[in-house]
């Protein structure tokens, strides 16, 4: 894994003048070399896909199946190579880097299936009033243009599926920038849709430093975004171009609500292996991890020992170990950031029960309680294996306590009561509400995205293909209807 690896521009292999390192989180070797598109590459590449456009849309649909349904399959025969390819620049354990590759799989067929079937145009007559006698309307959807999508490190393989497998499914062309921290996973599907047929200049990745995007982002050829990372970077998109249309998948700190019908020590032997589980995988580093746990009462004695052993019990080390279950994190400098802000919360009072070291790049799965509200592990996402736990009374309180927050991305409900569920899903504050389990189940072809400071915008196959189109209206005049 050390050879330099070159990028795509309009469906071509393609190097620049200048190359970086992508190394290893977890011991620092070199994993890989990428050339670095130059200026006039990047032009050539948006220049190409604006050129392509009306071509592309017209493009089809079995064509466009086609092509991500070969993607899909490539990346299944593929499955291995790939999971060590995303645990090498990115440090997740191969569990979690073999489930990736499975997810972008599915995401590349469920596009393929979407292609076939989306834009089914719905007519409608217009002759309920006598105005509109002998009109009918037709209703389809058309690409509203290039997109330009920007993915995250967490997630380098399936986040950049979740970007070009919608776009390309609805016939819009998109040039997408993978994470610099871990572009070679991204790179891969440029191998696969290679081998397709699609036109040319429909796709291009371009591993451009991060200080090269606001360039791209202000270009008025690219009038669609698609952008998964930070609160602060995605806003500052948005505010930059008031009127392109915005997806942004943001931040969270998930909330994991155990409530006093869940009371049972199978329930709460469950409860806590998820909860443990799902605040540690990915190393924390996703934005659905389980950051919060908003405890009753009435089981909280009982729970907190239970989440303390199994956060223990989680297995950490070598990301290249099919044993481990957490890796390091992306950097040091992420590691020291984690570091730093538990080491404020326990001053300010919180308790640590587990955890709380450093060892380079690597945090320890860690559990606090009694941590300060105005803490910033309590109001900012951690993006870090760490836990926080908080006792409440009651139902109405734990939700309270879920929705104090300026996140709104995912919560987990543990309750057996039905009437309980549908409190919780008219109630908080987030875009999904995940019942009898924790917040950081996502299905791939479920709407995905968030309230509040969480975002604006859905992923999830059909869901983006709704944000990459929009509905053109067609009335035929002189019908017998």
């Amino acid at each position: 894994m050390t050879s330099t690896h070159a990028f795509w521009l309009a469906g071509r292999r393609a190097t620049g003048e200048a190359a970086f390192d992508v190394t290893s989180p977890w011991d620092g070797r070199i994993v890989g070399t990428v050339s670095v598109p130059t200026d006039a590459q990047v032009e050539e590449a948006v220049a190409a896909a604006y050129a392509v456009r009306d071509e592309f849309a017209a493009t089809p649909a079995h064509v466009r199946a086609a092509a991500l349904d070969h993607v899909s399959r490539r990346l299944a025969e593929r499955t291995e190579e790939i999971a060590r390819l995303i645990s090498a620049e990115n440090g997740k354990p191969m569990k979690w880097a073999r489930g990736e590759v499975g997810r972008a799989v599915s995401v590349f067929r469920f596009a393929s299936e979407e292609a076939r079937r989306f834009n089914g145009g719905e007519a409608q007559r217009l002759d309920t009033d006598a105005g509109g006698q002998g009109r009918l309307a037709l209703t389809r959807r058309f690409p509203k243009g290039v997109v330009l999508g920007i993915a995250p490190f967490n997630f380098p393989l399936n986040l950049c599926a979740h970007k070009i497998a919608p776009a390309i499914a609805a016939g819009a062309p998109i040039v997408l920038k993978p994470a610099p921290a871990t572009p070679l996973s991204g790179l891969i599907l440029g191998e696969l849709l290679a081998e397709t047929e699609l036109p040319a200049g429909a796709w291009s990745i371009l591993p451009v430093p991060n200080d090269r995007m606001p360039a791209l982002v202000q270009d008025e050829r690219l009038p669609v975004i698609s952008f998964t990372g930070s609160e602060k970077v995605g806003y500052a998109i948005m505010d930059s171009v008031p009127r392109k249309h915005c997806t942004l998948e943001l931040g969270g700190n998930g909330a994991a609500v155990v409530l006093a019908d869940f009371a049972g020590d199978e329930d709460l032997d469950r409860a806590a292996q998820r909860i443990a589980t799902f605040s540690n995988y990915q190393g924390g580093q996703s934005c659905i991890s389980v950051q919060r746990v908003i405890a009753d009462a009435s089981v909280y004695d009982r729970l907190l020992p239970r989440i303390v052993a199994a956060v223990e019990a989680q297995v950490t080390g070598d990301p290249d170990d099919d044993a481990t279950d957490v890796g390091p994190l992306v950097s040091e400098e992420a590691a020291r950031r984690v570091e730093a802000w538990v080491q404020e919360a326990v001053e300010a009072g919180a308790t640590l029960h587990t955890g709380g070291k450093r060892d380079g790049a690597s945090y320890a799965p860690t559990v606090l309680t009694d941590v300060p509200a105005d803490a910033t592990i309590a109001c900012e996402e951690v993006f870090g294996p760490v836990l926080t736990v908080q006792k409440v009374d009651g139902e109405a309180a734990a939700f309270a306590a879920v929705n104090d927050s300026k996140y709104g991305l995912q919560a987990g409900v543990f309750t057996h009561d039905l009437q309980t569920a549908f409190r919780a899903h008219r109630a908080l504050e987030v875009g999904g509400v995940v019942v009898g389990d924790v917040p950081s189940y996502r299905a791939d072809q479920m709407p995905y995205g968030g309230a509040k400071q969480s975002g604006v915008g859905r992923e999830g196959v059909r869901f983006a293909m709704e944000d990459y189109t929009y509905e053109r209206v067609m009335v035929l005049t002189g019908l017998d209807l």
